[in-house]
């Protein structure tokens, strides 16, 4: 989401918003060779110019991020200092849950996800895409959620003061899951992931890389399908990059987003800004359940549509996907997520205003500069 520059000098970086728009505690990053070089390879502190220490993480893949607030056309400056920085509660969280079909489950302080895995596969079960859990507290709840729910009976499909399961998937993609299309347009369902690697787990970041397959698209029987997802801490989007080996033609690939009968025109595609988003409103409706907002940003994409399914899987009666041309072994990369209106995101509106400065902001990332 944000990009950086860096050139050798004193030990601070700066950071401008160079959009029209204010950033509130959006992830800064850049390359972390160049930080912690100024604090010649020992254990540094970020500080802000009023004296506070910022928290921060360095990434599998070589970055810094750390949490900024930033003025549309303001620097702030922050200092590199030598030093044990201190400890910082963690608000990302994921783990691969074995007591409940092989989940791979993860969460921040805005929502929490799971993808579905070998031993839900081989229960027979259908369900492709990504859940989602709402959440309206910042801490961490997952792990609660499945020990209440195996151990003590207590249906993580109830709202009990914190959130709840009320999403369906089944053989669907779910609330964001990236699919090839056939020869004719037609999706290539991905099933459960076959193998995993947490790649971090906070404390700003989590990222996971799970890897899909082979599965067989037109005459190709052995393509497999990498992930790599990443939720940082305070986004309601997780930035996720799929990649697939083994196509002997050019495809297309499509983040998409289930639609439901409960609903089956709340749904919202801006081509012009790169996004997509739909209005789910629960398996319950009638249940006071509230509505789950999901959402694509794909900057990428070439073709945003309502694709309806041959004949109703459920409650499910289409998709919306957001397209374009893939070629094998690329790296395609978008956003997805979700927001909940008794969590944080009170409607629409709010959600599509928030899809949209976020595209914009990938169009004007942040300069992050080490002086």
């Amino acid at each position: 989401m944000i990009a950086a520059t860096a050139c050798t000098g004193s030990h601070m970086i700066s950071v401008t918003n160079p959009s029209e728009t204010d950033r509130e505690e959006v992830m800064a990053e850049i390359d972390a060779d160049a930080v912690v070089s100024m604090a010649d390879g020992e254990p540094f502190r970020l500080i802000d110019k009023g004296g506070e220490e910022i928290p921060y993480q360095l990434t599998y893949d070589g970055k810094l991020i750390f949490p900024v607030s930033v003025k549309s056309g303001e620097t702030k400056g922050f200092i590199i200092e030598k030093g044990e920085p201190a400890p910082v509660d963690s608000l990302v969280y994921g783990r691969f849950v074995p007591e409940r079909k092989d989940d791979m489950a993860w969460e921040n302080d805005r929502g929490a996800y799971r993808a579905y895995g070998p031993a839900l596969q081989q229960s027979g079960e259908r369900a492709f895409g990504y859940d989602i859990w709402t959440k309206c507290v910042p801490h961490k709840v997952l792990d609660r959620r499945y020990y209440d729910d195996k151990v003590n009976k207590i249906s993580f499909h109830v709202d009990h003061g914190e959130g709840m399961d009320v999403y369906a998937v089944g053989p669907t993609l779910g609330g964001g899951t990236a699919a090839l299309l056939d020869s004719v347009g037609e999706i290539v369902y991905p099933y459960c992931y076959e193998g995993y690697e947490v790649l971090e787990n906070g404390p700003l970041r989590f990222s996971v890389k799970l890897t899909y397959g082979p599965i067989k698209v037109d005459g190709d029987s052995a393509v497999v399908e990498t992930r790599v997802i990443s939720l940082d801490r305070g986004s309601w989007l997780n930035r996720t990059t799929v990649s697939y080996s083994g196509l002997s033609a050019d495809k297309r690939v499509a983040p998409g987003i289930v639609v439901h009968r409960q609903n089956p025109e709340g749904y919202h595609l801006d081509v012009e800004n790169g996004f997509m988003s739909y209005a789910d409103l629960t398996e319950n409706a009638e249940a006071g359940n509230g509505t789950i907002f999901v959402g694509i940003v794909s900057p990428d994409s070439e073709s945003f549509e309502y694709k309806p399914l041959d004949e109703p899987r459920g409650d499910a009666v289409g998709h919306i996907l957001a397209s374009k041309g893939y070629a094998d072994g690329e790296d395609f990369t978008y956003w997805w997520g979700s927001g909940w209106s008794k969590g944080g995101m009170p409607d629409s509106e709010s959600w599509n205003s928030h899809l949209m400065r976020f595209a914009q902001w990938l169009a004007t990332p942040l300069q992050v500069v080490v002086e």
